[in-house]
């Protein structure tokens, strides 16, 4: 079994541990999530793991429970090749998304992940506002973006691809490459190394499976070709995993996301968007809407053809969204928290001593 310092350990996260350290508690990394188990790494060995009730009961929502990443405190059970997680290691970064559907609820995609691979085909795939929600998400990660497009190989122009991407990718490293017929590919080795983790995110048919099959050296995760009208395919990678590398470093593999929709992007939408927002910065209202206001730097840059319209549509559009999302999260929050107490309540008032 690989050491904690393979996996990902790092000073951050020994003092974190220290207390539970104290309680003889053992560190782990989550390497898989089912429903109500998780795959767990120690430097022992693999087994699977439990959330101790005492933690469900306080936990206030699904980001409180353990995530595909994450460094947990557990507790083996004896004479059975399993485990209860204590606690949940503060993270250094997390990658989050609205869950599918109508409710207002985080999914976390990965934790503790250094840098994101965003993956993107150069086939029907290519979509510029499809990479501008992306990095959104992975500014708000706290992790490091790269912009991987894959299958360069089907590409007509890459060079045009190149500059397009570029325009809205404000400086993110760009690589393109063909994991089918494994070009390009040794630019992605500097990213590579003994405890750093790389998560891989992207629609389904992108080829992420085909690219980690090949740094890992191995057909590994399985893949499949995609229907040649729309570059569309079943998903081939249904769980989160954390895969642990030969030559060192860790890849947390995703299935393809059907549908990006934003959770808590404020920071990562002024970062993906620092160009809109330093034109907003000169327009001659501080509330401009960039629609008929006058003296607008952003309309202006558009005239001039500095910026694509289509980049400031999306912009508002976004906005309004994390707007609408804001506004039903606070509601979910209250609901979770009453619910929380209650279920606090009921375990308190069992246990208290009943007077005679």
């Amino acid at each position: 079994m690989p050491d904690l310092i393979t996996l990902g350990w790092n000073a951050h996260f020994e003092a974190a541990f220290a207390p539970y350290r104290e309680q003889s508690f053992e560190a782990a990394r989550v390497a898989l999530e089912y429903q109500g188990l998780y795959r767990v790494m120690t430097e022992r060995d693999e087994l699977l793991a439990e959330v101790r009730g005492k933690l469900r009961y306080t936990a206030q929502g699904r980001e409180d429970f353990p995530a595909v990443g994450d460094w947990v405190a557990l507790s083996r059970l004896p004479n059975e090749n399993r485990a209860v997680i204590e606690a949940v290691l503060p993270r250094t970064s997390k990658f989050s998304r609205k869950a599918a559907g109508e409710t207002s609820e985080e999914q976390i995609v990965a934790t503790n992940i250094d840098t994101v691979f965003l993956v993107v085909g150069l086939d029907h795939n290519y979509n510029l506002r499809r990479i501008e929600r992306y990095l959104i998400l992975a500014f708000e990660s706290g992790a490091r973006p790269v912009i991987i497009l894959s299958k360069a190989d089907l590409a007509s122009d890459i060079e045009a691809c190149l500059r397009e991407v570029e325009q809205v990718a404000l400086g993110t490293p760009i690589h393109a490459i063909s994991a089918k017929r494994g070009a390009g590919l040794e630019p992605l080795e500097d990213y590579l190394g003994v405890g750093k983790t790389i998560a891989f995110l992207g629609s389904s048919g992108v080829g992420k499976s085909t690219l980690i099959n090949r740094l890992l050296g191995e057909e590994r995760q399985k893949t499949q070709d995609v229907r040649e009208e729309d570059s569309k395919g079943r998903h081939t990678t249904v769980h989160r995993e954390l895969i642990v590398l030969p030559a060192g470093g860790l890849l947390i593999d995703t299935p393809g996301m059907r549908e990006l929709q934003l959770w808590d992007a404020g920071e990562g939408l002024t970062d993906s968007f620092a160009d809109i927002e330093e034109m907003a910065a000169a327009c001659r209202f501080s509330d401009c809407g960039h629609e008929r206001e006058p003296a607008c730097a952003v309309k202006a840059a558009i005239a001039e053809g500095t910026l694509a319209a289509s980049r400031l549509e999306n912009y508002k559009k976004i906005q309004k969204e994390l707007e609408f999302l804001e506004s039903r999260t606070d509601v979910r929050l209250q609901q979770s928290r009453k619910e929380r107490d209650k279920r606090v309540h009921k375990v308190f008032n069992r246990l208290k001593p009943k007077r005679g």
